[in-house]
């Protein structure tokens, strides 16, 4: 079945299709074998299990050194297991930058998604405006019609230039959230 809805795709949604897929190969490729492992972590990270096994680890650890004493040894760290902050600080920090380094690479690979998405949109305006300037020719050379002028249809028949609309983009003014509230 998913056999038959990609073959009935139109040739520009297929395009479409293979450029986003062009870009999630590339952003893979790209990776790193160190930005791999950091991914990889992660995931490994952001399982609930992680949590369960760091829960069941720092409860051995204080009952091992808590209780150990009573049948015969030594704690290794005893209370306030001041080695057992030690760890959780180091892993809080190793956890961080492994997620952070993460991110970093998600944000790029958003990035180059919404690239596309202007790029798709930018595309999809300019195919409405010739829909429109498809219709007003028609409209015009129908007998049967008045033949008048729209100015709002002209002026929407026109396509957008992707240089232009960039250009207005990066000029616009750029508030402060704070200064958009008031």
């Amino acid at each position: 079945m998913a056999e038959d809805a990609i073959a009935i795709l139109p040739a520009h949604i297929e395009e479409t299709v293979q450029a986003i897929a062009r870009v999630q190969a590339q952003h893979e490729n790209e990776a790193t074998a160190l930005e791999r492992l950091m991914e990889q972590l992660t995931a490994a990270i952001g399982r609930p299990a992680f949590l369960v096994w760091l829960a069941l680890a720092v409860a051995a650890w204080t009952l091992g050194n808590t209780l150990g004493a009573r049948f015969g040894y030594g704690p290794i760290d005893p209370p306030p297991f001041s080695w057992l902050q030690g760890a959780i600080t180091l892993a809080a920090l190793s956890v961080t930058v492994i997620v952070l380094t993460s991110q970093r690479r998600a944000d790029k690979l958003a990035g180059l998604r919404a690239q596309l998405t202007l790029e798709l949109a930018v595309l999809g305006e300019q195919k409405t405006a010739k829909v429109i300037e498809l219709m007003e020719q028609s409209r015009r050379d129908n007998p049967l019609l008045d033949n008048r002028r729209d100015a709002e249809a002209d002026e929407m028949a026109k396509p957008a230039d992707p240089e232009t609309v960039l250009e207005a983009i990066a000029a616009a003014p750029v508030s402060a959230p704070d200064e958009a509230e008031t």
